[in-house]
């Protein structure tokens, strides 16, 4: 069918002027762009006088990797004009796995997907995953091969550096990886078991992905206490390797932070410069979301889920704990004392007597039971079996609106789905910033904004036929109201659609129409250094 979007305002990804045109849409092609002054016809004509159309917004950063295929409406992106989104993040993912570690990796991130009674796990390998989602999911989605799987399948949660052998059999598996659809590699390197890694074998890592054009994703070392030292790893990482680099959930956040943020911009400046091959991601929210076990220091977490939980119950390992927690430091709360008064406990599945913690934060609810705020965060991770999840209000506003203005920004939710109330990121990304940052700040210019979460984007992703509205382009589509788009998602009821947009097409296809999802699974896997067929 050939359907003109009639009448609205052009918002092309590429940076240029808003002008008034048409879109004519055929199949899953943008068959013409017109400057409005020619009539053009089709089979359906979609009047949007006084609406922006746009291409459909690509979400850097996302923990959808099981939620897609559970919750096939995939309403949380679909109705913020989001139309592609990269899976894979922060180096723990479900594939490629084994049949052991794919359960260590159920248990270890349920907080991020949940683990669903009867779910069919019918794959192993990268391969088999991108076949189940191919044509099986509301957007199109791409993914990077996580280094914590790699690690796993090799050595498991062992805690130390990797042997030269070790080291081979993980490029031997990203290779595969990497020939089977992944489009790089992520990593998280708060998380066991990356966390023990070391840079050199990130380095060896990166060099294959290199190999074959793919791009080096990290959660990197540490976003606390040397959080200029995590940043500055990471591109010693991509100049020793060769990789292209996309900082994940880009954020210099905590009180020992706050006016160092023009040390990161001269680093940036300074890759710039030197010609790297350099992109980075960020959310527009002050507050980030976790697992509450991910806090922990990571000689508690080593071994399988089992041994971890024992840790969790012995009383003399307990005091050591909540000692790093309180007194020294944990490596997993990026090297500082927790402030148990920032984090607010959003997810307890399985732990129903403990649903109160969410009315307050964790050291409220600590000194109402007359107890430590580390105790309670122990028992907390037992009764819920590792899975509870946080929020923790750590964000400095300055650093989140001059990070948003720079060429290299594109938009990642980093949003987790499950949980009893999830961070509102997860819903309103990307409506927050149109409605917030450009229509009642001007932070940045509406072209600016849509060029940063659309063909920005879809090139660090090597995809030159998505994130614009050119002719030949794939028709991933948006078409908002300037005035009215809105987040509608809260920290208290964050379960809620974003209101002004009005269509949304993936691959030609409509996916939301009138405001209304319609339940078309048009997306498709995207892979790197390939223009869809």
């Amino acid at each position: 069918m050939r359907t003109v979007f009639r009448g609205g305002t052009i918002v092309d990804g590429l940076g240029n002027p808003p002008r008034r045109g048409d879109v004519v849409v055929e199949g899953d092609r943008i068959a013409e762009v017109t400057d409005g002054g020619v009539a053009v016809t089709g089979e359906r004509v979609v009047d949007i006088s006084g609406l922006i159309i746009a291409p459909g917004f690509i979400d850097m950063h996302t923990h959808s990797d099981l939620q897609i295929l559970v919750n096939p409406d995939h309403t949380s992106r679909l109705s913020q004009g989001v139309t592609s989104e990269v899976l894979g993040q922060d180096g723990l993912s479900y594939a490629p796995v084994d049949d052991s570690v794919l359960a260590e990796m159920r248990a270890q991130i349920k907080g991020w997907n949940d683990d669903p009674e009867g779910f069919d796990w019918n794959w192993r390998s990268v391969a088999e995953y991108l076949a189940r989602l191919d044509g099986n999911t509301a957007t199109n989605t791409a993914y990077l091969v996580p280094h914590g799987n790699l690690r796993m399948l090799v050595m498991g949660n062992a805690p130390r550096l990797a042997t030269a052998d070790e080291l081979e059999q993980m490029k031997a598996l990203l290779r595969v990886a990497l020939e089977e659809g992944g489009v790089g590699l992520s990593t998280g390197l708060t998380y066991v078991p990356a966390m023990y890694s070391d840079t050199d074998e990130l380095v060896e890592l990166c060099k294959v992905v290199a190999e074959y054009g793919g791009f080096y994703c990290p959660h990197h070392r540490n976003y606390g206490a040397d959080a200029l030292g995590g940043y500055r790893e990471c591109f010693e990482i991509a100049r020793r390797s060769g990789v292209a680099l996309h900082l994940a959930h880009t954020h210099l956040s905590f009180e020992c932070n706050r006016g160092k943020l023009p040390e990161l911009l001269a680093m940036m400046d300074a890759a710039v410069a030197e010609g790297l091959d350099f992109s980075f991601d960020s959310y527009p929210y002050l507050a980030g979301m976790t697992t509450l076990l991910s806090q922990l220091p990571s000689w508690a977490l080593a071994g399988t889920g089992d041994e971890q939980m024992a840790r969790l119950r012995d009383p003399a390992t307990r005091e050591k704990i909540i000692e790093a927690l309180d007194v020294i430091g944990s490596d997993g709360h990026q090297g500082l004392t927790v402030d148990w008064k920032s984090v607010h406990i959003v997810g307890v599945p399985g732990a129903p007597h403990y649903e109160w913690l969410l009315e307050t934060n964790m050291q409220a609810a600590a000194d109402k039971l007359g107890v430590g705020a580390s105790e309670l965060a122990l028992d907390v991770l037992l009764a819920t079996e590792r899975s509870a999840s946080c929020v923790m209000f750590i964000g400095i506003e300055e650093h989140v609106r001059a990070l948003m203005q720079r060429d290299e920004h594109t938009v990642g939710s980093d949003g987790i789905l499950v949980g009893d109330r999830p961070h509102p990121r997860s819903w309103g990304s990307f409506p927050r910033l149109l409605e917030t940052y450009v229509r009642e700040e001007g932070v940045l210019t509406l072209a600016e904004c849509v060029r940063h979460m659309t063909s920005a984007a879809a090139d660090r992703l090597r995809q030159e036929d998505r994130g614009r509205l050119v002719a030949g382009a794939k028709a991933d589509i948006v078409v908002f109201n300037e005035m009215t788009v809105s987040a509608k998602a809260t920290y208290d009821v964050p379960r809620q659609a974003a209101s002004g947009i009005a269509h949304v097409l993936v691959n030609g296809v409509f996916a939301v129409e009138d405001g209304t999802i319609t339940g078309q699974r048009a997306g498709r896997v995207i892979r790197m250094n390939e223009v869809s067929a």
